[in-house]
């Protein structure tokens, strides 16, 4: 005899988990065709034929529902790069981080409003401030870049400066606390910094489209800028 009772937790599991999938697919449809502006709550209801308070069941508010967009693209980069970098011998760190920078332009060259809204934050709620939703994915996607760099400091072919100014110790104090006890120099966690907005600044001039008044292929200069940064980092670039 078939039970016509209340559906059992795990059917309203899943049917609450493919209202989410739902929602971050439409907010993200909405992002890509239209722009940040366009993901709120009433317009993602409207898309997906819902009322406005039916929606407030899954996402309370607007803050939240970017979070969840804003960790679940974290995500889909950080397991991007993952892919790439385990591509390379566990053994070269320094052809991952190679590997990892070029998935790294790939993915934001085709989504450049994704990348957008990590990296620029046009909206505010989209944050990855410590006791965000978004901050642990972020730092996941950090994590991988920065633990290939951890690696390459462990080979000894890292030249940090010889002093640092005090204004940098409390703010590069902070980073260090994201590698799980590794005795980093903060001298050296400068260089990551240096080289991690240098890699960042290229991929984001292009994908934003600010070097069209001088290049129509951009690609030699990313792979030179990445030399650079590998050369920084002690890792051998031939």
């Amino acid at each position: 005899m078939t039970s016509t009772g209340n559906p059992s937790p795990s059917r309203r599991h899943r049917v609450r988990e493919d209202a989410l999938e739902e929602i971050l697919r439409t907010a993200r449809h909405l992002l890509v065709e239209q722009g940040p502006a366009a993901i709120t709550l009433r317009a993602i209801a409207r898309e997906m034929g819902m009322s406005a308070p039916g929606l407030y069941r899954y996402h309370p508010s607007h803050r939240d529902l970017i979070q969840a967009l804003t960790s679940h693209l974290y995500e889909e980069l950080a397991t991007a790069l993952a892919t790439a970098r385990d591509q390379e011998p566990a053994s070269e760190p320094g052809r991952r981080l190679r590997a990892v920078s070029r998935e790294l332009r790939r993915w934001a060259l085709s989504h450049p409003r994704e990348f957008g809204l990590l990296f620029t934050k046009p909206l505010t709620d989209a944050d990855t401030a410590p006791g965000t939703a978004a901050h642990d994915p972020s730092w996941r996607f950090g994590g991988i870049i920065l633990d290939l760099m951890v690696q390459l400091w462990h080979r000894g072919g890292i030249q940090p400066p010889t002093t640092l100014d005090n204004t940098w110790i409390t703010q590069l104090e902070e980073v260090r606390e994201h590698l799980a006890g590794e005795p980093v120099p903060l001298e050296v966690i400068y260089v990551f910094v240096a080289c991690w907005t240098r890699l960042y600044g290229t991929v984001a001039v292009e994908v934003f489209g600010h070097l069209d008044f001088a290049l129509t292929d951009p690609d030699p200069l990313f792979e030179h800028t990445l030399t650079d940064i590998l050369t920084a980092l002690g890792a051998p670039t031939d």
